[in-house]
């Protein structure tokens, strides 16, 4: 796993916040749903969510809506920071991602799909990942939080290892998820 520095300003409120949030991740049935909730869980927009679900040798994202035609991440990139998280089944913590060699043609997409919709968003400065693996310990997706900003302040707080664990804690609810045990024929 690699890290930045650490911050802990804000984890005795975020600790105290995350019960109730862990068990309405339980009733989500959307993958909208769930990381909207997350969203909350980390106080991160749910644009810095990414939910995708591994169909034949591919991560496809679940969430969010916008990257659902964007394509998908073959699980033998070598430049997909989620494709490393599904290969080695271990959870990672950037805070300083802007620096990590990766893949950033999903970033580039717009919400809107159109040239229309609002300017390009900052890029991702901090990001934690986490494999999704079902009872057989077989990885079924990847969940992402991201934080973005034009630069690593702006971005927010550092990811702590404490939020880790609560990512991993949400990968363990979203295994039993009916949305990640789906696929599309």
């Amino acid at each position: 796993m690699q890290k930045g520095k650490q911050h802990s300003g804000n984890s005795s409120a975020a600790g105290a916040a995350r019960a109730p949030h862990q068990a309405a991740h339980a009733e989500a049935i959307t993958p909208a749903l769930f990381c909207v909730d997350l969203a909350k869980q980390f106080q991160v927009r749910s644009s810095e969510i990414a939910l995708l679900r591994l169909e034949k040798g591919l991560l496809k994202f679940l969430f969010p809506d916008h990257l659902k035609t964007a394509g998908a991440i073959p699980v033998s990139s070598s430049s997909a920071v989620a494709a490393h998280t599904a290969m080695t089944k271990k959870v990672e913590l950037f805070n300083n991602f802007v620096k990590v060699r990766h893949a950033n043609i999903f970033e580039a997409v717009k919400a809107g799909g159109s040239d229309d919709g609002p300017p390009e968003q900052p890029p991702i400065q901090k990001l934690m990942s986490a494999p999704v693996m079902d009872a057989e310990m077989k990885v079924v997706g990847v969940v992402q939080i991201s934080r973005k900003g034009y630069d690593l302040n702006s971005a927010g707080p550092d990811f702590t290892l404490d939020d880790l664990q609560q990512l991993e804690s949400a990968a363990k609810h979203l295994a039993k998820m009916r949305f990640l045990k789906e696929t599309e024929d």
